[in-house]
């Protein structure tokens, strides 16, 4: 091979290490700081229509006031849900701070809209599931959901 083609490989090999380590840094920052929402989205979900599975599903009267953790590392840890929004995820910020390899450092969100509750997910590498649906858009949840984060399973109750 020639020298030209020796010094290509070389440049084209340290340019594709130079955008895995740029995409590693991305996830990191992701990670560590959540992900960007846009404030005109997030202000749009709840409007949204309840899906037509979810109005032949028998609806639970009142809204949750509690979330416990049902399963994983810290089962039977409760927590009372107000009117701010709850944070949940191991950061040391969050409201409800998760022993949870699989979780991120800020994993979902719930938040109070209009009289009632919804579940976000805030960008996780692993997701976060409502009643075994991955969520992909903030969520209404009713008593008796049940928020599946990494090996940790969270519900909702009155």
């Amino acid at each position: 091979m020639s020298e030209l083609t020796l010094t290509l490989i070389k440049l084209g090999f340290l340019a594709l290490l130079w955008m895995f380590v740029l995409s590693v840094l991305s996830v990191i920052r992701s990670d560590l700081f959540g992900a960007k929402i846009d404030a005109r989205a997030a202000a749009a979900v709840p409007d949204a229509k309840p899906s037509k599975a979810s109005k032949q599903q028998k609806k639970k009267r009142g809204q949750p006031r509690t979330l416990t953790i049902a399963d994983g590392p810290q089962a039977g840890v409760s927590a009372q849900l107000g009117t701010e929004p709850v944070i949940i995820g191991r950061g040391s910020d969050c409201q409800i701070k998760l022993d949870d390899d699989y979780s991120s450092t800020r994993h979902a969100r719930l938040f109070l809209s209009d009289g009632q509750w919804w579940v976000e997910d805030l960008g996780s590498t692993n997701g976060t599931y409502l009643n075994g649906q991955r969520l992909t858009r903030p969520v209404a949840a009713e008593i008796g959901g049940s928020i599946r984060i990494g090996r940790t399973t969270l519900n909702l109750a009155k």
